[in-house]
């Protein structure tokens, strides 16, 4: 089943095309990583996803909503993270939770036993009323994370979720990531660490606004006769200089 699907999708500033007619669909449950460097056109492609704005052309359908047309009921289907923002420092752990369960319209009379649930499977009991700014990035990191499933979406959206982070939190957060995914949740991540791309079902590649590889980790060292998904990456950036 495809929860995320475009054709020739678009975005213009101007005269400066910051995605360029790019199509593909993710399956459901499927980690899809979205990689590129600083500038290909990632971050405007998740915003267009997200319903945060709108196509210059092409389609996209989310969830099975419009882009262009169902930015709203978009929004209520799924969840997003960001390593610049994610969680309110001057609210306590339980305060994030309760502030993002209003937010994506979680049953009120449910919210408080689902956060002391979630509390405790992420053994946070007893930080329940810390400041989310005393908390070890890791830590946020993971409380973030949890917070953008709180209300089972359909699809997750992680704009390099991992950024500063240390190796052992990295594959701490990766095992988050596959449980959600496990769970039925589709993961769309993007991420600066190759090592991290080898941990998604299925790659693309941006440069300058267009995907210029989709396919899975192990076939696209095979296609590039690269022994990681680091050497496939600067062979597609080299080539795209060429």
């Amino acid at each position: 089943m495809k929860v995320i699907e475009t054709t020739n999708l678009t975005k213009k500033f101007g005269n400066f095309t910051a995605v360029d007619s790019i199509s593909f669909h993710v399956e459901k449950g499927e980690i899809f990583g979205f990689l590129g460097a600083n500038g290909a056109g990632k971050t405007t492609a998740i915003r267009m996803l997200c319903g945060l704005i709108h196509p210059s052309s092409g389609e996209g359908r989310v969830a099975g909503y419009d882009i262009g047309k169902n930015s709203e009921m978009i929004k209520k289907h799924i969840g997003y993270m960001s390593q610049k923002f994610a969680l309110y420092d001057d609210l306590k752990v339980w305060e994030n939770l309760r502030l993002y369960a209003g937010i994506y319209g979680m049953d009120g009379a449910k919210i408080n036993t689902n956060i002391d649930l979630l509390l405790k499977k992420l053994g946070f009991e007893n930080e329940k009323n810390t400041m989310v700014s005393s908390l070890p990035l890791g830590w946020k990191q993971k409380l973030a994370f949890s917070a953008a499933i709180f209300h089972n979406p359909k699809i997750v959206f992680l704009d390099e979720p991992t950024g500063g982070v240390d190796p052992i939190a990295r594959r701490q957060f990766w095992e988050l990531i596959y449980e959600a995914a496990d769970s039925g949740i589709t993961v769309f991540v993007t991420t600066h660490y190759m090592d991290e791309a080898e941990y998604c079902d299925r790659v693309s590649i941006m440069v300058d606004g267009r995907i210029e590889a989709l396919a899975s980790p192990e076939q696209l060292k095979k296609q590039y006769q690269a022994e990681n998904m680091d050497e496939v990456f600067k062979k597609l950036a080299r080539k795209k200089k060429d």
